[in-house]
């Protein structure tokens, strides 16, 4: 089974960004860059199900600056097959859908001129990006593909005739869903337990067929740059929470407290 999967490089969220006046209007000095959390998860399921096959290929896919290659080449130290870099900056003017058609070009085919097009069984992707938190890019990669998804998925099963079997956590239980291949799944926490690269990983890992696009290559500056149809204008801290104040005393006394305050300091009544 031949597995893509889709990442994003993101902050560490170890880390505390400070807005900036200026794209990509965080200040990035000193932040450290890792894989999206929720996209290792998508990694790790894509490699144990070649594990188990014992065949087929996984295939890494990001979209981000040429600081991204670390992720890629992270990806590839845990098992991955190749990567596809397509370089471009994130932050000016690429939405959901400019980085949901930029992937679809190239796995459409457009790349890899030397090795044919990009085939596949199935796509994987996390859920959403931590930084943004959109969670619409594998949705509509599925749709610009014309390709059954389903999200948000913490368990996924594949038999022998290519049927796969995902399951999703809904309020109050568990949905079941079944569909033929080729899909696209989002992948949420609690879908496997990522594992750590070695050292002959890390080492393999810079042998690996790595294959670098600009973006202008896939698509036109209508979709995405100046022609975006989301643009982020501005970034800011939530405002300071004010101290708490903590009613004292027996309950007629907490109800006399608690009145006073809404009259004189909220002043609602």
């Amino acid at each position: 089974m031949n597995i893509i999967v889709c990442i994003k490089q993101v902050p560490s969220t170890e880390a505390a960004p400070r807005p900036s006046p200026r794209p990509p209007f965080i200040d990035t000095t000193g932040l450290s860059w890792v894989i999206n959390p929720f996209d290792e998860y998508a990694i790790e399921e894509a490699l144990r199900i070649k594990e188990r096959q014992g065949k087929g290929e996984v295939t890494i896919i990001t979209l981000g600056p040429e600081s991204a290659r670390e992720a890629l080449m992270g990806a590839l130290a845990l098992g991955a097959d190749r990567a596809l870099h397509i370089i471009g900056e994130t932050h000016l003017g690429v939405d959901s859908y400019a980085t949901a058609y930029l992937l679809c070009q190239a796995i459409k085919g457009r790349l890899f001129a030397g090795s044919g097009p990009v085939t596949f069984d199935l796509i994987l992707c996390g859920k959403e990006a931590v930084d943004d938190q959109n969670g619409a890019v594998g949705t509509q990669l599925a749709e610009l593909l014309d390709i059954p998804h389903a999200a948000v998925i913490t368990r996924l099963s594949v038999d022998a005739t290519g049927k796969v079997v995902v399951h999703r956590q809904i309020e109050g239980g568990t949905e079941v869903l079944e569909c033929p291949l080729p899909a696209l799944f989002t992948c949420q926490k609690g879908l496997n337990e990522p594992r750590y690269p070695s050292l002959p990983g890390i080492m393999k890992a810079k042998k690996k067929p790595y294959e670098v696009v600009p973006a202008t290559r896939l698509a036109p500056q209508e979709v995405w740059g100046p022609g975006a149809r989301v643009s982020v204008k501005e970034v800011s801290l939530l405002p300071t929470r004010k101290v708490g104040r903590k009613l004292q005393g027996g309950a007629a006394e907490m109800v006399e407290d608690l009145v006073k305050f809404i009259r004189e300091e909220v002043r609602i009544i």
